[in-house]
């Protein structure tokens, strides 16, 4: 397993709603007034800014099932439209949008990332994702998503388009020489002329390159075409890890596609998903928790945990521990999600309440409690094991969380010298340690 060789972690942070715990709006200070506002997006980047995280993320759901009280309008704004909203308001933080290859035209979308990396001087990222609900589907002239399978087809030749388009020409051929009357170089401004399975695109691009050659691709599938994808065209990953056996479990999945790659030799960053409860004390901590989970719509928890598990939990005594679960060779549902379940439970031995939080603020990503010391030993152990060149930070409640994240955790980063004290370069791709794509 390949052990990470810098000394410096990295951190992004995904901006959801106004928080990612399920019950984070129906707290008395919560944010769920100012959803709809871009002056909320706006101070939440600029508070990552102050924390010097290398990037700000929006994921994306391009359906609203509105008879679903439960469901938080949370993709209130076009991903791209908000961050370039936010771009305008802040200096150094990357800025990372979702992209559906599924739904999604490459020629516009790569215009588009290409539009906002000039205009913010390269600060761009893009997540290629192939989505994954029917309900998207319908608002696509489309009944249903394709087999996984295609779609995984589909995004490869997405991204290798994207590329194409990314990289059709620099803005050294615009010559504007108004004494030789010459605009352009047309000698090096050549259409791209892609013609494949999907799509069939001319080009070039209307955009010439971005300032750090292209905009840094992100991947977020785990499974085994996702990976395939990952390893072939990311610069980094979003991953789903819960605890350090997962995460060694992704990484080694990971560096063994990437030994079967063209480029064997190029390391892909990892960023597992983080969910953090910091207080100047655990106790503190805890409360902050317990806190938020007193507040969860139980009947509503309980009903998606069955979901998950393939049984009825309606009767479960919340404050009990969880009843014994069958092990995971038994299990005939969906198996990455139970395999989380099964790890939580063995883990931190939860009563049933307790076991809803943790599924209910980050779906099963890794969540640390305590105080600033005791949250950053275990990032420093994923680190230095490898397994993470650094996080991406799923703030319980918002802004408050990620307040108390910036304010306590990011010092005791800096003082470890394990996190930046100020942004050195201005791109996306200087903050990662990337080159610059030529």
């Amino acid at each position: 397993m390949t052990k990470n060789n810098g000394n410096q972690l990295h951190l992004g942070v995904l901006l959801y709603g106004c928080g990612h715990h399920q019950a984070a709006w129906l707290m008395p200070d919560s944010s769920i007034e100012q959803i709809g506002e871009i002056s909320y997006y706006q101070s939440l980047a600029q508070l990552a800014e102050k924390g010097y995280f290398d990037a700000v993320f929006f994921a994306d759901n391009q359906s609203f099932p509105a008879n679903d009280v439960s469901i938080m309008p949370a993709f209130w704004f076009d991903p791209i439209v908000n961050l370039t909203a936010i771009s305008q308001v802040t200096k150094h933080v990357g800025l990372v949008s979702t992209i559906s290859s599924t739904f999604s035209n490459p020629f516009t979308a790569s215009r588009q990332l290409l539009s906002l990396d000039h205009i913010t001087k390269g600060r761009v990222g893009w997540n290629l994702v192939t989505s994954m609900t029917d309900f998207e589907a319908t608002n696509h002239s489309m009944e249903a998503l394709p087999p996984h399978a295609e779609r995984y087809e589909k995004a490869a030749e997405f991204a290798t388009v994207m590329d194409k388009l990314f990289l059709s020409w620099d803005s050294s051929e615009f010559l504007h020489d108004r004494a030789n009357r010459e605009l352009i170089n047309p000698a090096n401004i050549q259409p791209v002329n892609h013609k494949g399975t999907y799509f069939n695109v001319a080009g070039p691009s209307t955009s010439p390159k971005s300032p750090q050659g292209k905009p840094v691709a992100m991947q977020a599938g785990a499974s085994k075409h996702g990976i395939a994808l990952a390893a072939k065209y990311a610069d980094a990953v979003y991953s789903v890890s819960w605890n350090l056996k997962q995460a060694k479990k992704f990484r080694e999945k990971l560096d063994e596609q990437m030994k079967q790659s063209e480029d064997s030799d190029r390391h892909i960053k990892v960023f597992p998903g983080l969910v953090t409860y910091v207080g100047h004390t655990h106790e503190e901590a805890l409360a902050k928790k317990a806190a938020l989970d007193e507040k969860l719509p139980i009947e509503t928890a309980l009903k998606q945990l069955g979901y998950f598990i393939r049984q009825d939990c309606s009767n479960w005594q919340l404050d009990e521990k969880v009843p014994p679960l069958q092990p995971v060779e038994d299990f005939t549902g969906p198996v990455g999600r139970y395999e989380t379940i099964l790890e939580i439970v063995h883990d931190t031995q939860p009563t049933v309440r307790e076991l809803l939080g943790y599924l209910n603020a980050g779906g099963g990503h890794h969540t640390l409690i305590g105080t600033p010391g005791e949250i950053v030993d275990q990032m420093e152990v994923w680190f230095e094991a490898g397994v993470a060149d650094g996080f991406n930070l799923m703030p319980p409640t918002l802004p408050g969380s990620l307040e108390d994240f910036v304010e306590l955790i990011v010092p005791e980063m800096q003082k470890r010298g394990i996190f930046r004290m100020e942004y050195v370069g201005h791109t996306f791709r200087e903050h990662l340690g990337l080159d610059i794509t030529q």
